[in-house]
């Protein structure tokens, strides 16, 4: 977990406004089977859960079949060592204990929900752990200090048939294990010769140390520091999980111990490593300095004294990121799957070398998506995967299952790997992925200028200064500089410290050449130069797009204090239509799929050339996006059945498409049903789609922007948009009275549609 002094993208409102609004919380449970009638109820408790009662009572482990255990983690704490913040009490750890379910629900499908024990001593600990284990089928320990934290893991897991894993000793470790394998295989180096020191002899830092000599780093090779300096053979006042990992050394320092070392694992506090001691390192030295926020020696500061050096921090600024979400939801889906009764040290570390050869294989393109389509290839600043790699799922917990089966820890052995893996990737929620990946690349490439047209309303103010704040880019707020900056102030945001700039339409020195420039375009539509000259000194969406226009801005948002039509004839006086076609698409996210519905904002009713054009653009757009595009037509007739005007366009569509020879899968007319549930396409051999589709094409605007909204008020589904697609510029348009939340997001797409034009 990450210190929360680590810099911060947020004001402190804004994080308790996120946990407390609109249920206050991060979870909820939600049923898994239908409860619509009465017999439904009837079988889900009185009287028919008597049968899987008595079934459990005959056999323990028959709750795996009947209950929701074999999918289910616990995430306990006792809040003695909560993030980098100290013994806070049990409580104060819950926002981090369901901060740490949600993430295994987000990365590995797993069903969790935290437990907070009011008891700082670690045999009550261990008791009531012990009195109610059997309720899942595994448990996450989190937050307890050391080194009490090593005595719970152990007596919990002698005493517990399930796997008991303490994620802040093993997640670095395995992490850190997968770096090293794979910066030793760059460094042309052997594990077993490599001489490594450990800075930090706390939780992680021992877990770090036994992994890598579990997976082959020698043990007299090692050289463990804590506060007192080097952990040696017969040093008094040393615990017996340090003495464990002492070595017979006449080393007593860390600047003796760094002298020809190839391996430095930072796990101690800023500044522990000086560059004096990088450079008496050996050649092609490995530098893990991970202690956060701050790391014991930047990167910066390691390239100062080496050039030849390996470096992996445990910040997200700085490649090869040593970041636990690696770990443990796989590491536990795995042990899940196979019904594990622990997590032993053999699948610990065929889950750091998974990680390892997976960082090793050539990276996709989804992958590259999510970085602005830049190539992550293997070698000294890609040597761990990213975290958002959607190979996880799938890649990692079949190594991990094997190595319970292979020790005899399974209850229910894997028959068919490559089926398990294939059911793996239908887990994968790219739902939750999508903006984390339109995200992470918007910042791999943080150099856009965005335009929030409208600066001097709160949300917009509040809304660019996150977007700076999580460099997403640089945004330029145009209004009344006065006005903004006592706006910022009212909402307690620091502008100056962030460098927004402001511009004032009416002051500008580029009104000239603006007003020229759009004189040239509208002095033959009925428009005086007055006329322009107002509309550039008066109307920020036109003061906007001129500076979208004139290359003085990448992308612009807008929409909160008007409607979209009128915005959009405004946008269009200005900017032209880069292809055949100007579309809406939504961005529909529900029960794990991605589905883009076009065109929910401009077509009013589309003839068949029309909609052959949304569905290219709307192709188009999701292959941008890292997806590859398969487009259903929609309609309430199946082929022709019934018949009828707007299913005869949908055909014709399909006829145009055929003789341009497109390079997507499309199919239609159909209704819904057909173009999302396979069993339904079986009737029809001759459908074209190889898989559900993904782009939705609506017969007109009124069944695209009712079906979307409709599906939004009944709950359960998010939907982005409509996004305009296929301007010259890039130009979101939000909804009258958009929510920070959601001006951001136009923000980021905004950005994100104006990178991928420049680089396809």
């Amino acid at each position: 977990m990450t210190d929360l002094t680590e810099k911060q993208t947020f004001t402190a409102e804004e994080a308790l406004d996120f946990h407390r609004e609109p249920t206050p919380g991060k979870i909820s449970m939600a049923p898994t089977k239908p409860m619509a009638t009465q017999r439904d109820l009837s079988l889900a408790y009185s009287p028919g859960v008597a049968v899987p009662v008595l079934a459990i009572a005959e056999d323990a482990d028959r709750a795996y079949d009947y209950t929701s255990k074999g999918n289910l983690v616990a995430v306990i704490s006792n809040g003695t060592a909560i993030l980098g913040l100290g013994n806070l009490g049990h409580m104060a750890s819950k926002p981090v204990m369901e901060g740490k379910s949600v993430l295994f629900k987000r990365f590995a499908d797993v069903d969790s929900f935290d437990v907070e024990v009011k008891t700082t001593d670690p045999d009550e600990f261990v008791t009531v752990v012990k009195n109610i284990g059997d309720t899942w089928g595994g448990i996450n320990l989190e937050d307890i200090k050391s080194p009490e934290c090593f005595v719970i893991e152990s007596e919990l897991q002698d005493l517990l048939d399930i796997p008991v894993f303490h994620d802040d000793q093993h997640g670095t470790a395995i992490i850190s294990t997968a770096g090293l394998i794979n910066a030793c295989h760059i460094a042309g180096k052997k594990l077993e010769d490599v001489r490594v020191v450990l800075v930090g002899a706390g939780a992680a830092g021992l877990s770090s140390i036994g992994l890598m000599k579990a997976a082959g780093v020698r043990a007299e090779n090692t050289v463990i520091l804590d506060r007192d300096g080097v952990v040696y053979k017969g040093r008094d006042n040393v615990d017996q999980w340090k003495a464990a990992h002492a070595t017979d050394t006449p080393l007593r320092t860390l600047e003796e111990a760094m002298v020809g070392a190839d391996v430095v694992i930072g796990l101690a506090a800023k500044g522990a490593i000086t560059k004096d001691m990088v450079a008496s390192m050996a050649p092609n030295p490995i530098i893990f300095a991970m202690a956060n926020p701050d790391p014991e020696i930047t990167p910066e500061e390691v390239a100062e004294v080496r050039s030849d050096a390996i470096v992996a921090t445990g910040r997200s600024d700085y490649p090869n990121q040593v970041n636990n979400v690696l770990g443990f939801p796989y590491i536990f889906r795995g042990a899940l799957d196979v019904r594990a009764r622990q997590v032993n040290h053999e699948m610990k570390v065929a889950c750091a070398e998974a990680l390892a050869a997976l960082a090793r294989e050539d990276v996709p393109d989804e992958v590259a998506a999510a970085y602005s389509g830049r190539k992550l290839k293997f070698g000294r600043e890609y040597i761990i995967p990213t975290p958002f790699d959607p190979r996880l799922i799938w890649y990692i917990p079949p190594f991990v299952a094997q190595a319970a089966m292979d020790t005899g820890v399974a209850r229910k052995p894997i028959e068919d790997m490559n089926v398990y893996r294939a059911e793996l990737r239908q887990r994968l929620d790219p739902s939750a992925a999508l903006m984390q990946n339109i995200s992470s690349a918007v910042r791999a490439s943080p150099n856009k200028r965005i335009v929030f047209a409208e600066g001097e309303e709160t949300s917009v103010i509040r809304a660019a200064w996150a977007f700076k704040q999580q460099e997403l880019g640089t945004p330029i707020l145009v209004g009344r500089e006065d006005l903004i900056r006592q706006n910022a102030a009212e909402a307690g945001l620091r502008f100056d410290e962030l460098g927004i700039e402001i511009v004032n339409a009416r002051v500008s020195d580029k009104n000239v050449d603006y007003t020229d420039f759009l004189y040239e375009r509208l002095q033959r539509r009925g428009y005086l130069r007055r006329d322009v000259q107002r509309m550039i000194n008066q109307d920020r969406n036109y003061f906007g797009a001129a500076m979208l226009a004139r290359g003085d801005a990448d992308a612009m948002v807008t929409g909160t204090t008007r409607n979209f039509n009128m915005v959009l004839k405004e946008v269009r006086r200005v900017l032209d239509v880069k292809g055949d076609s100007l579309i809406g698409v939504s961005v529909m996210l529900a029960k794990g799929r991605t589905l883009f519905v076009a065109d929910t904002s401009i077509h009013e009713l589309p003839d068949a050339q029309e909609l052959a054009d949304i569905a290219i653009q709307a192709a188009a757009t999701v292959r941008k996006l890292g997806r590859n595009p398969r487009v259903a037509f929609l309609s309430y007739s199946t082929f022709g059945n019934p018949p009828g005007d707007r299913g005869e366009k949908v055909r014709e569509a399909i006829r145009i498409l055929d003789a341009k020879g497109v390079d997507f899968e499309y199919e239609g007319e159909m209704p819904p049903e057909l173009a999302l549930d396979p069993a339904q396409r079986s009737a029809y051999p001759f459908m074209r789609l190889s898989r559900d589709a993904n782009v939705l094409v609506m017969p007109a605007i009124h069944s695209a922007s009712i079906s979307t909204r409709l599906v939004q008020a009944l709950g359960g589904a998010t939907v982005i948009g409509p996004l305009l697609v296929g301007l010259e510029k890039s130009v979101q348009i939000v909804s009258l009275g958009a929510s920070v939340s959601e001006i951001i997001t136009a923000a980021t797409f905004a950005a994100y549609e104006e990178g991928a034009a420049q680089e396809i």
